[in-house]
């Protein structure tokens, strides 16, 4: 039996779930998230807890299980808390500002570097070296805070980059002379 699998997801006052055909709508103070899973895995929503059941024990079944209680408890999560991904600009002359909407970038390039964010993504620009991803999907703020990372990764030598709060970049050592 799945460890994680098994373990039901609570949920918290103020929070919304329903389920129709192995289709999951949860609704919170944060916002709304859809998803449809797998129909082998098994749904029951009892005494404001979600329990996840596999019918079998194939493989490809055990795997799901896991995935669809930790997936069903960040949606969860994300509408009743949400989720935020904490970027920092390492190098001279690197730095990041909101312009409307709009996140720019200044980051060693000869232009500036403007990305826009999707709908459901909020981008907070506390510090002009600190960038601040929102939202209630882990997936999408993971997956954005990556493009903005893209732009300009960490380099080995000096560390220079976009990278995540409390990342370690293990520098490499430079040129030694010729002997």
């Amino acid at each position: 039996m799945s460890r994680i699998g098994k373990l039901p997801v609570m949920i918290p006052d103020g929070v919304k779930v329903d389920l129709n055909n192995n289709i999951l709508v949860v609704n919170g103070p944060k916002g709304e998230l859809t998803k449809e899973f797998h129909p082998e895995i098994g749904l029951n929503i009892e005494d404001n807890q979600i329990n996840v059941t596999r019918p079998n024990d194939k493989k490809e079944i055990r795997a799901l299980h896991g995935l669809t209680r930790a997936l069903i408890f960040n949606m969860v999560k994300g509408v009743s808390d949400g989720f935020q991904k904490n970027l920092q600009l390492v190098g001279v002359g690197y730095r990041a500002q909101m312009q409307g909407n709009k996140l720019v970038l200044q980051v060693g390039y000869s232009h500036p570097v403007e990305i826009e964010p999707e709908d459901t993504i909020q981008i907070e620009v506390p510090d002009q070296t600190k960038i601040f991803v929102k939202g209630i999907d882990k997936e999408r703020v993971g997956h954005y805070a990556a493009k903005i990372r893209s732009v300009r990764e960490p380099e080995p030598y000096k560390g220079k980059g976009i990278r995540y709060e409390g990342e370690v970049i293990k520098l490499k050592a430079g040129k030694t002379g010729k002997k």
